[in-house]
């Protein structure tokens, strides 16, 4: 008698709150086609979840395109738009903006 079974993984995947509708830049394809999702991996048994392989899952932001996936700590850019913010922006030459206001745009900073 001959009994075949087929062990492997299933990993179930869904939108984390807070990050539902947002969409971010891939690190590694470039497109703007990056979701925040929680995944949760099964081991299965001829397809049937058996036991789960982590208890809290993985929260990823995860490309669609290229199927790359990133830890969410890793992206500061994705965890500071939480919630609709927007994310800094860079200032003229490259930095971060804190806060500080320069001359409007067009016109030059006059000082003394």
């Amino acid at each position: 008698m001959f009994f075949f079974f087929i062990f492997g993984e299933h990993t179930f995947r869904k939108p984390v709150p807070g990050y539902e509708n947002l969409v971010c830049q891939c690190f590694n394809c470039g497109n703007m086609s990056g979701r925040v999702l929680k995944s949760h991996p099964w081991f299965t048994l001829c397809w049937i979840p058996i036991i789960p392989l982590s208890i809290k899952g993985y929260k990823d932001v995860a490309c669609h395109i290229c199927n790359f996936r990133q830890p969410l700590e890793n992206r500061p850019d994705v965890t500071a738009m939480q919630g609709g913010a927007r994310p800094p922006q860079p200032g003229p030459n490259g930095a971060m903006n804190q806060g500080w206001q320069g001359a409007p745009s067009g016109q030059p900073a006059r000082y003394g």
